[in-house]
């Protein structure tokens, strides 16, 4: 995530970015590049121009035009090879500048906000489901939702006729400065938002329910909602950021924000950019920083390599060279303790639903969130490997036997059968096993979420190397390298997706999510196949060592260990 996901995968493309205003996820393609290091007020190994922070994402511009997002990922274009002046990041969508002066937009596409028009523009501003640019010849075009989420005509895609010298585009609605320095606001203007003061202005930031401006003597101004992001600070600013909470810069180079996040780092700083609870910074030497709320990892991806990685329904973990875990994002406010995880070394690790488990060095297992169903409460004994599912967990014995535990299945899950077993891998409600005898048996829940039989755990016979349960199918990889699956092939609507219906060729492994199932094939290319809502099945070019599919997004280790993920990760990981 930089990062792609609630970690930090640093995604290549290009820029000196612009900064996103208001509250949102994050949509990128980590076609691009590998993980970096950014802490909250720490600094990055990359040098970066500027940086974009969504509600629970950041995406920065690197020196280079290389850029960068963190968190969650949607992801419908290639970036690899585009070269940017400035990127902004919306609510699930995200668009930037190309150097030829065309825009590129690419996640979220409902409401036609990643759609750009045709024409040359200096900047862009990615809003809620809407996006605005200022053109070259300082006319504003908006593209995208002209309503609100109940259907009701706002506006915030329609604006004024004018030259302007800006635009920032909220939740839903849009500010803009003229060229005379006066703001003009349209769209949505509850708690007056939309309704600026008077005067002259040289920037505007607008967020989901308030507005922020700089005016030409240097003070900040704000209008709208105030859950105190409208009692600005004293002094003078360059410029302002308007997210959840309010940030601006000082003319001096330091930092102040008020509403939520008013704790700020020491230093001096370029640009900053509010989020959701959070900030980020570019400091003078080029280093990121990152402050305010960690709650789905946003502000603090790992720096370091991997040597695996497991997807969680909405949280990652991986071990490390070193053989400690790192884990990343949570399902709200990390209240069943995703992370942080135990103390290692560790030799492999599994994330679950909202709990992981994994193998330490010397056989035992720990695991760690939520334990309503005892799901994290392992046996005694060493074990070679270990499965985190929803309401289970499985593992195999060093001799060969398979242990489950968790009580909130149906069906089972918690009395696997009797045999020696190679692998195990919980899902939803099952879990499978390969036998050491190359037969995959399975056990547990049989059904769909409305209660039809589909099949997930009856396997097809034949000689399987592995298994990958998940949560209303199953797939494996045959001895052959061919790919088999079984179990549902629909959404829970019922509407036909094709997450059991793998390709043709061969695989040297395989991975099956939520309604959506990826595999390495023999030549380290990535398939997915199944549903594809925001691009989770659209994996990157590039040879890979590994893969997993979670919910709404996919993971990959390349040759290099370095990690790329895409899709979307809730508004956590």
């Amino acid at each position: 995530m930089r990062l792609i996901g609630q970690s930090a995968l640093f995604l290549a493309a290009a820029a000196a970015a612009s900064c996103s205003k208001h509250r949102s996820p994050v949509q990128t393609k980590p076609d691009a590049a590998p993980m970096a290091a950014v802490s909250p007020g720490g600094t990055a190994k990359p040098a970066f121009a500027s940086v974009s922070a969504g509600d629970d994402h950041t995406r920065d511009a690197k020196t280079d035009s290389a850029v960068v997002a963190s968190t969650e990922i949607d992801v419908n274009v290639s970036l690899r090879g585009l070269a940017f002046t400035s990127v902004s990041a919306g609510a699930a969508h995200t668009c930037g500048v190309k150097t030829d002066g065309t825009v590129a937009c690419w996640g979220d596409n409902e409401h036609g906000q990643a759609r750009p028009p045709r024409g040359k523009f200096t900047s862009v501003s990615a809003g809620g489901g809407h996006t605005c640019g200022v053109k070259t010849d300082k006319t504003i075009a908006c593209w995208g939702y002209k309503k609100d989420w109940n259907g009701k005509p706002l506006g915030q895609a329609k604006p004024p006729a004018g030259t302007f010298s800006s635009v920032s585009a909220g939740g839903d609605h849009t500010c803009g400065v003229r060229t005379n320095g006066r703001v003009a606001c349209w769209g949505n203007n509850e708690y007056g938002k939309a309704t600026p003061p008077t005067g002259a202005f040289t920037s505007v930031s607008a967020s989901d329910d308030h507005t922020c401006g700089v005016r030409t003597d240097r003070t900040v101004v704000c209008w709208g909602n105030n859950h105190g992001q409208s009692k600005t600070p004293p002094g003078t600013f360059a410029s302002v950021s308007g997210g959840a909470d309010a940030c601006s810069l000082r003319t001096d180079g330091s930092i102040a924000c008020w509403g939520g996040v008013v704790t700020t780092p020491a230093g001096r700083f370029t640009s900053v950019s509010a989020g959701g609870g959070y900030a980020c910074g570019v400091m003078t030497n080029g280093a990121v920083a990152c402050w305010g709320s960690d709650s789905y990892g946003e502000a603090m991806p790992p720096s370091d390599t991997l040597a695996s990685v497991s997807a969680g329904m909405n949280h990652w973990c991986g071990v490390r060279t070193n053989g400690n875990i790192a884990c990343w994002g949570t399902w709200g406010n990390n209240d069943d303790g995703q992370q942080p995880p135990p103390a290692g070394p560790f030799a492999s690790v599994s994330a679950g639903m909202n709990h992981s488990c994994g193998v330490k060095a010397d056989g035992t297992v720990a695991c760690w969130g939520d334990n309503e169903c005892f799901q994290s409460a392992a046996p005694e004994g060493t074990f070679s490997a270990v499965s985190a599912g929803g309401g289970l967990t499985c593992g195999v014995m060093t001799n060969g036997s398979i242990a489950c535990w968790g009580t909130c299945v149906d069906g089972g899950e918690v009395t696997p059968p009797a045999g020696k077993f190679t692998s195990v891998s919980a899902g939803g409600g099952h879990a499978c096993g390969v036998r050491t005898s190359g037969s995959v048996a399975c056990w547990g829940d049989n059904r769909d979420l409305n209660g039809k039989l589909v099949g997930q755990a009856k396997p097809p016979t034949g000689t399987f190397s592995s298994v990958s349960a998940g949560h209303w199918h199953t797939c494996g990889k045959k001895k052959d390298g061919t790919v088999a699956c079984w179990g549902a092939n629909k959404d829970s609507d019922g509407k036909l997706v094709g997450q059991a219906k793998p390709p043709a060729g061969t695989f040297s492994s395989v991975s099956a999510g939520d309604i959506h199932t990826c595999g390495v094939r023999t030549n380290g290319r990535i398939a997915c196949w199944g549903d594809n809502k925001y691009g989770k099945a659209t994996p990157p070019t590039g040879v890979f060592a590994s893969v997993t599919a979670g919910d709404e997004y996919t993971c990959a280790l390349n040759r290099d260990r370095v990690l790329y993920c895409w899709g979307k990760f809730w508004t956590a990981p």
